[in-house]
């Protein structure tokens, strides 16, 4: 609800229009903006702590540069994921202030007063096919406000790769692990740090991966007691969890430091 709609419902309260337990049932609703072909949700961020993410796929360009207008307008970060070529020349046109990822299918425009991110999170992909689903997440963790650094191509077909980063893992507040083929890494990473892993299977994969359906079944039966899953290909639910568990680590640790200040 904006400030307009507001200052109407509590105009038609003190009127009488409205009643005391209606005006109560409108706040708790929250803000939602009606466009026709969509109801933005513009409280989401106080719920939340992040606005609602727009989600492209199947969606005409005029929907999405509307929702993202809508967004931005009332002064929040926009993110919009799995954009298409033609979506985003369009949206690209329109907002040339966003910030648009090619391999990762995003465009982010963020809001002029964010603040300096907090946590660290960590993104380590198996092999470069996975890079696509790797830079989702880690567009989604920046936009939500982490500091994050991505690690590609260090799967278990040469470990070493893999070890040679060890240092960065005590140094993660959690680590997002992107794997196709048969889904081995989340569990060796997991095997090897004390924070928690989210791990993001890929259809990335020869026929009996079965389009990632093999990756995700490994990923669930994971020896590695720290290490929970997300669904295939699910780049941005694997940095949106990555990134509010970092971020919540971060805050504590800057309230420990104040507190001993």
């Amino acid at each position: 609800m904006d400030r307009h709609e507001l200052g109407k419902l509590l105009e038609t309260f003190r009127s009488g229009e409205t009643s005391l337990d209606e005006v109560i049932h409108r706040l708790s609703l929250g803000s939602v903006a009606e466009l026709g072909f969509a109801h933005v949700d513009l409280a989401r961020s106080v719920r939340c702590g992040f606005p609602e993410v727009i989600f492209c796929q199947g969606k005409k360009a005029e929907w999405v540069e509307g929702v993202m207008r809508r967004i931005i307008e009332a002064g929040q970060d926009c993110l919009a994921t799995r954009l298409s070529i033609e979506q985003a020349e369009f949206l690209r046109a329109r907002f040339p202030a966003a910030e648009y990822n090619s391999v990762a299918r995003t465009l982010w425009q963020a809001r002029v007063d964010r603040p300096a991110p907090v946590g660290k999170l960590l993104i380590i992909t198996a092999g470069t096919s996975d890079l696509p689903v790797a830079e989702e997440a880690r567009v989604t963790a920046t936009a939500i406000g982490c500091e994050v650094e991505l690690i590609a191509d260090v799967g278990v077909a040469g470990l070493h790769r893999l070890l040679r980063h060890s240092k960065k893992f005590s140094q993660a507040d959690a680590i997002v692990v992107v794997a196709g083929m048969e889904g081995a890494l989340p569990s060796v990473v997991g095997g090897l740090v004390a924070c928690p892993v989210i791990a993001v299977p890929t259809s990335i994969g020869y026929g009996a991966n079965l389009q990632g359906v093999t990756t995700l079944m490994a990923m669930l039966t994971s020896c590695a007691s720290n290490v929970a899953v997300v669904n295939i290909d699910s780049g941005f639910n694997g940095g949106y969890v990555g990134a509010l568990i970092a971020r919540r680590a971060g805050q504590a640790r800057q309230a420990s430091d104040e507190s001993c200040e």
